[in-house]
């Protein structure tokens, strides 16, 4: 007679002692711990940047100096996993948001209080050493049988924004962020003096309605120079910019190659972009001497140019509709048929009133570089500020102010002609 084994002892061994069972739960477990993870850190570090900017203005506010924390760093470690579990667990964090994910029952209905209370607390146990999320699912959903589902309004009414626990951390986000704003910029001495001492510009406000007839003529001529520069930076802006944008298209750059190029020409601009046209004044001051000021301060506008249009320009293509691309790529056009007939002309009449936009601001911006030598209007216009000499600094401004409105009304007109 043979011998009577348990049958469990007959049966496959387990897939997970196997190799690939074990890889593909190195690989679902991994997976499922970076999201999880990803979804955590967001919440804490949103919870963490409110909370310093709640104790800056707490510090600010009641002894006037800085501070960033009113209770020990590990406490306040400790107070935003906490926060973060119970805005997890209880409603529909950042985090959430972000991935559009939410937690549901896996039948797709609402979560009891009773299912929350012990997903929050599993999550402790679950998230907090990691090797619960290593499982499919983590630990903290297989007890409280929830999961992350994909968002859906299907079947619901939608909520008011500041019914949400999102909208209302965004509430609370945005109020603490404005009074640690004001709380810097604005002091009650500052408030005093504003409505009290207005007559100190009674000098200024006289000499601004009282022009010096005998400066006119230089003055124009430096309006004259100032469109000029404006004029120049802008027109090889485009030039420039034009070919650029569709190298910093994600939509028409693709590959590795493309991909590649897009990235360099987005950092690139966005590097020179983030430096103010008052800097890059200076720098050209430098490199092309102080005699050669018109031109410097139109290579200052130039290189500012060239990274806002290129911008904009790439933005436009990228929104192009591609419904149309397909069509002509349909019939057999090689690459530059379907820009030709497919990409230019969406692209056209928003190409020009970005132009004319950006040129209304190289008006004012010429302005702002002749304050720092960059020739132009402003130069003329520091040069008297700085001797006081308030009656021809005023009879300036007053034609800059005529210039900026001109120019503004005529971009306008023509931008309306183009939509």
């Amino acid at each position: 007679m043979s011998p009577r084994y348990p049958e469990a002892y007959l049966g496959e061994k387990p897939g997970w002692l196997s190799l690939e069972g074990f890889i593909d739960f190195l690989y679902f477990g991994t997976r499922t711990l970076r999201r999880y993870l990803s979804i955590a850190l967001l919440d804490m570090g949103a919870l963490a940047i409110l909370w310093i900017l709640i104790s800056y203005v707490v510090v600010r506010l009641s002894s006037g100096g800085i501070g960033y924390s009113l209770i020990p760093w590990w406490a306040v470690g400790l107070m935003v996993v906490e926060l973060a579990a119970v805005w997890e667990s209880f409603g529909r964090s950042f985090g959430h948001r972000v991935a559009r994910l939410e937690l549901r029952r896996r039948d797709g209905e609402e979560p009891s209080l009773r299912q929350k209370a012990l997903h929050w607390f599993f999550w402790h146990l679950g998230v907090l050493p990691l090797v619960g999320l290593l499982f499919t699912p983590p630990l903290h959903e297989r007890v409280s049988g929830l999961s992350l589902r994909p968002f859906t309004m299907e079947g619901r009414i939608p909520r008011p924004w500041w019914l949400t626990s999102t909208g209302l951390y965004t509430l609370v986000l945005f109020l603490v962020f404005l009074t640690a704003a004001v709380s810097v910029t604005i002091t009650l001495e500052d408030l005093v003096r504003l409505f009290t001492n207005a007559g100190a510009t009674a000098k200024f406000w006289k000499a601004f309605f009282s022009p010096d007839t005998s400066i006119i003529v230089k003055t124009i001529r430096k309006l004259v120079e100032t469109v000029f520069i404006a004029m120049t930076a802008t027109a090889f802006a485009v030039i420039v910019s034009v070919p650029l944008s569709f190298l910093a298209a994600r939509n028409l750059m693709r590959g590795v190659i493309g991909r590649a190029v897009y990235t360099v020409i987005r950092v690139t601009m966005s590097v020179i972009r983030s430096i103010e046209p008052v800097v890059w004044a200076i720098l050209f001051l430098v490199w092309v001497r102080v005699e050669l000021a018109p031109f410097a301060g139109a290579l200052a506008l130039f290189v500012h140019s060239v990274s806002d249009l290129t911008k904009l320009y790439a933005e436009r293509l990228e929104s192009i509709d591609p419904g149309l691309i397909e069509a002509i790529a349909a019939t057999g056009a090689n690459r530059l048929q379907v820009l030709r007939y497919a990409v230019v002309p969406q692209i056209v009449n928003p190409y020009i009133s970005f132009t004319l936009y950006r040129w209304d601001i190289n008006i004012r911006m010429s302005t702002v570089v002749g304050l720092v030598g960059g020739g132009g209007i402003g130069q003329d216009l520091v040069f008297y500020l700085k001797g006081n000499l308030w009656t021809q600094a005023g009879t300036v401004m007053l034609f800059i102010i005529a210039l900026v409105w001109s120019i503004d009304y005529l971009s306008a007109r023509l931008r309306a002609k183009l939509t």
